[in-house]
C-alpha cells in the first residue's frame, strides 16, 4: 500500500492461507453472527461482505462445526451457513447499483491524477496531481467512502497487477492512502464530539471546554499528526525530521507516538472487525508507527 510495489493487493486475502490472527477475527465474526437475530444479518453481512462471502469463511464454519462438542452448537452453525447463503444473495442483488456508483466515485478520484492538458497519467505523480485527487475524494460524502468504495479500489488494483500496469497500481495505492488519512482525521474529530455528548452536567462542560481549548490551541503532537494525515506519505520522513526532537519548539517522538496509538485504540479498533476499512486504516497507521520508530 505504500512505497514498495506488492506482488498482489495487500487487501487480497482469499488466495493465501489466513494467519492465526485472521482466523481469530473470522472466529469472532462467526460467533457474533451465530448469536445475531435474523433481522440483524443483512446489515452485518453488508459491512463485511468480502470476508463473509469468501470460501474460507464458510470453510471455517464447517471446521467449527466439526469441532463442536454439542448438538445445539452444530445445529446453530449449520443454520448460520444456510442463512448466510440467502442473505449474501440478497445483499449482492441489492448492491449492484451501489457498486456502479462506487465505480464512478473511484473513477473520478483516479481521473484527477491525470494531466489536465493531455489526460495522461505521469507516474510518479507530481504533488499537484495528488492534491487534486485529495480534493475530489474529500468532496465525496463520507457515507460513500464505504466497503463498496474500497472493494472497487481493490478490484481495480488486482486487475492492474494482472495486466502489468504498475503505474495504475501506484495511483490506486495513493487513493487508499488519501482515503485512510481523510477518514482517520474525520473520525478523530467525530470521536471528540461523541465524548462530549456522552457526558452530562458539569462533566460534559469540562470536556467541551477542554475540546474547545484543544481546537483553539492544539498540542504540537496533535497538530503534527493532523498534518501527516493530510500529507503525501512520501513527505512523512522529511516533515518529521523537521519537527521531531528534544529542542524547544520541537515535538517529542513519544508524544507523537502517543497520538497515533490513541487513534488506533479509539478509531481503528472501533471499526468492524475484518472490514476493509479497518484493514486499510490500520495498515496506514502501522506504516506511520514504523516511520516514527525509525526516526527515534
Amino acid at each position: 500500500m505504500f512505497e514498495s510495489l506488492p506482488e498482489r493487493s495487500q487487501l487480497q486475502g482469499n488466495i493465501r492461507e489466513p494467519t492465526p490472527k485472521e482466523i481469530s477475527i473470522i472466529d469472532d465474526m462467526i460467533t457474533k453472527l451465530s448469536q445475531a437475530k435474523p433481522y440483524e444479518l443483512p446489515n452485518a453481512v453488508s459491512k463485511a461482505i468480502r470476508v463473509i462471502s469468501s470460501p474460507r469463511f464458510f470453510l471455517r464454519i464447517a471446521e467449527r462445526s466439526d469441532m463442536a462438542t454439542t448438538t445445539k452448537e452444530k445445529e446453530q452453525l449449520s443454520s448460520l451457513a444456510e442463512n448466510l447463503v440467502q442473505v449474501i444473495q440478497a445483499v449482492v442483488s441489492t448492491t449492484e447499483e451501489k457498486l456502479n456508483e462506487c465505480a464512478i466515485n473511484v473513477e473520478n478520484v483516479v481521473k484527477a491524477a491525470a494531466e489536465p492538458d493531455s489526460g495522461e497519467f505521469l507516474v510518479p505523480l507530481i504533488p499537484e496531481r495528488i492534491e487534486s485527487m485529495r480534493k475530489v475524494l474529500t468532496e465525496l460524502e463520507p457515507e460513500v467512502l464505504d466497503e463498496g468504495f474500497l472493494s472497487t479500489v481493490d478490484a481495480w488494483m488486482n486487475k492492474s497487477l494482472e495486466d502489468g500496469m504498475d503505474g495504475m497500481v501506484d495511483i490506486l495505492q495513493k487513493v487508499l492512502q488519501i482515503y485512510a488519512g481523510t477518514q482517520i482525521s474525520r473520525a478523530r474529530l467525530q470521536l471528540q464530539g461523541q465524548v462530549a455528548s456522552a457526558l452530562t452536567g458539569e462533566s460534559q462542560q469540562v470536556v467541551e471546554d477542554a475540546i474547545a481549548s484543544e481546537q483553539k490551541e492544539p498540542t504540537p503532537a496533535s497538530e503534527l499528526f493532523e498534518e501527516l494525515l493530510n500529507m503525501n506519505t512520501e513527505y512523512w520522513d522529511s516533515a518529521m525530521r523537521q519537527k521531531l526532537g528534544v529542542d524547544k519548539g520541537k515535538v517529542s517522538a513519544s508524544d507523537l507516538m502517543f497520538e497515533v496509538q490513541r487513534t488506533i485504540e479509539g478509531v481503528v479498533l472501533g471499526l468492524e472487525n475484518g472490514s476493509m476499512a479497518q484493514r486499510v486504516q490500520a495498515e496506514y497507521l502501522r506504516e506511520l508507527v514504523t516511520r516514527i520508530e525509525a526516526l527515534k
